[in-house]
């Protein structure tokens, strides 16, 4: 995106449970980037949700959730190619 690599936008697997529920975050939004939404949230109430502010906190995030999107696309592509090929090699031992 943007033509640099913004490594704070790196999705992470293994989030800090106990952080996330501290900073109220709601289950559903518990994804690889909630790490990140626990300042972007916490920016917000403090500028009483500005949308003029906390921009690179919420570019950071939205970043971070286009590269959770990617790898989403990208295990897809890898699971329907894998039974693809396992599809064929039943077909051949078949024949």
């Amino acid at each position: 995106m943007g033509g640099h690599y913004n490594p704070a936008a790196e999705p992470k697997a293994d989030q800090n449970l106990q952080a996330l529920k501290d900073a109220q975050i709601p289950v559903a939004f518990r994804d690889k980037c909630a790490h990140l939404l626990v300042d972007l949230n916490k920016c917000r109430r403090q500028t009483f949700y500005n949308p003029e502010r906390c921009e690179h906190e919420r570019h950071t995030f939205e970043e971070c959730e286009y590269y959770c999107y990617l790898q989403r696309v990208e295990a897809k592509k890898h699971q329907v190619s894998t039974l693809a090929a396992r599809k064929a090699e039943l077909e051949a031992e078949q024949n």
